[in-house]
């Protein structure tokens, strides 16, 4: 009987046993690390990319054997793995609805909304029909591991557009499958800039307890605060819109988990006066070492990897935020970094330089436009003139402006502000940095791969398997550990009782 699994892996847990979490879609352990922080045993991953699967490896399996790191390390496509055949991989000999308390992930939402409620509920009742509906997708085999793992508690992360995707509501949609597999279910928006993670991101979390332990759904208070900026406020009241009296929820926006017609919980709201300031991008990397090889010459085209330890300037950090980033359990790390590496962009280190903090792509052009104007003046001084439409000035132009017009790609480049939290990382850092350039003109480039890190909240001790964009890639991707440890410690207070 589900009942009798279920009572039993709650009272084994309210006896002090370790809830054990599987972790799908798990990228590099976002989740797992904030899970982990908070006591919950990290029993493993799924993930397909092969860099980040082997990272979630070498981080949460220290001091296991070879064989069992490579095979946590495996790439797993979750759509042919199947949970049974992967508990038995993962050493557990009992029946697998016993192996797993607890089921985190983001998983991808694209093709979920051509699916829709009745579709939904079919595939998800004959658990095997989503290889044969070319309608099914991912969020299918999260449900998939749900009901045959049986966990007494769930969590489920995406961006705040799964709200408003295609005229769907996919959160509301989710809820209501897993309402009917036995779960209470809420969901809310919670931004990471509220749990001391020095970035401002969106996205939405999804929570499912299991009916047998007639648990409220809450999320965390905030700690933090500030006032977002405008564009963050927009981009939450159109993933709201459906619940604003769309479709799903009923009319104005202070809506509560006790509506009937929505699952929606309004996001929990700081009070000012008892939280701390949030914590700023300065803050967060001002200790790290200054970066200036690229400006010397010094820096060549090709892979960056790490293997070069870089001493810390100061043996000792300079707030509370670095002193957790290199002391966090498990990960405490005293000599210094090994992945404090950026990109070369050699055209580019005079217009970060001459960038002011908050300038975006049109006026990096409007820089290099003048530093074209500079250049062409300081040649014509020289005797050497260069008109405008001439080989010799579309060819100087190609090596001093970016080719892309300012029009259609106003948002491609940011200078950060050191008196601000960064703005969001994503996966696109893998490809390139221009999103965040370095709010120190002296050292004119983009962030490193450790500074994203910090920006993220992984400690300064977490490592990053493959070169420096796979790293960038991964820690896009992943969920803010403070602010998965934040979820962690309500959830604890939950499954614990206490």
């Amino acid at each position: 009987m589900d009942s009798d699994v279920i009572q039993r892996k709650i009272e084994e847990i309210r006896t002090g046993r370790q809830p054990r979490v599987l972790d799908l879609f798990a990228g590099c352990g976002g989740i797992s690390l904030g899970f982990q922080f908070h006591g919950f045993n990290i029993v493993g991953g799924v993930e397909i990319d092969e860099h980040a699967a082997r990272s979630h490896a070498i981080n949460f399996l220290k001091g296991a054997s070879e064989s069992e790191v490579k095979v946590h390390s495996k790439a797993r496509d979750i759509t042919k793995e199947e949970p049974e055949l992967l508990m038995k991989e993962y050493g557990f000999a009992e029946d697998v609805d016993s192996c797993v308390d607890f089921i985190v992930g983001g998983p991808p939402c694209q093709a979920f909304a051509r699916v829709g409620r009745a579709k939904l509920r079919e595939i998800a009742s004959h658990p095997e029909a989503f290889l044969h509906d070319p309608r099914s997708n991912l969020y299918l085999r999260y449900i998939h591991y749900v009901k045959t793992l049986k966990p007494i508690a769930l969590l489920i992360e995406n961006v705040p557009d799964v709200l408003n995707y295609g005229g769907h509501n996919i959160s509301e949609e989710i809820c209501e499958v897993l309402e009917e597999a036995g779960y209470n279910c809420g969901y809310t928006l919670l931004n990471s800039v509220y749990y001391g993670v020095p970035q401002m991101r969106e996205r939405m979390f999804l929570l499912g307890y299991r009916k047998e332990l007639n648990a409220k759904v809450v999320f965390p208070d905030p700690t933090h605060w500030i006032e977002l900026p405008r564009g963050y406020h927009g981009s939450r009241q159109v993933a709201l819109k459906t619940i604003n009296g769309n479709g799903n929820g009923s009319k104005g926006s202070q809506l509560s988990f006790l509506d009937e017609k929505t699952h929606f919980m309004s996001p929990p709201v700081a009070d000012q006066k008892k939280v701390k300031p949030a914590i700023f991008a300065e803050s967060a990397i001002c200790d790290l070492p200054p970066i200036t090889l690229h400006l010397e010459g010094k820096l060549k085209r090709g892979a960056r990897r790490f293997d070069e330890l870089i001493p810390y300037p100061t043996k000792k950090p300079k707030n509370p935020y670095q002193k957790l980033m290199r002391t966090w359990p498990g990960f405490e790390n005293s000599e210094g970094i090994r992945d404090h590496v950026i990109r070369y962009l050699p055209r580019d280190y005079d217009i970060f330089r001459r960038m002011n903090p908050g300038d975006q792509y049109p006026e990096a052009y409007n820089h290099a436009l003048d530093m074209l104007e500079e250049r062409i003046a300081e040649l014509g001084k020289q005797g050497l003139v260069i008109k405008k439409g001439s080989k010799e000035y579309d060819q100087l132009k190609k090596e001093i402006v970016p080719p892309y017009d300012p029009g259609k790609f106003p948002n491609k480049w940011r200078k950060m502000e050191k008196n601000q939290p960064a703005r969001t990382l994503l996966a696109h850092l893998g490809k390139d940095g221009y999103s965040h350039i370095h709010y120190d003109s002296n050292q004119a480039r983009t962030i490193s791969v450790r500074e994203a890190a910090r920006f993220h909240s992984f400690p300064d001790g977490f490592v990053f398997s493959g070169t420096m964009n796979p790293a960038f890639r991964q820690i896009g991707n992943a969920v803010p550990p403070l602010m998965a440890a934040a979820l962690a410690k309500t959830i604890q207070h939950t499954l614990t009782g206490k």
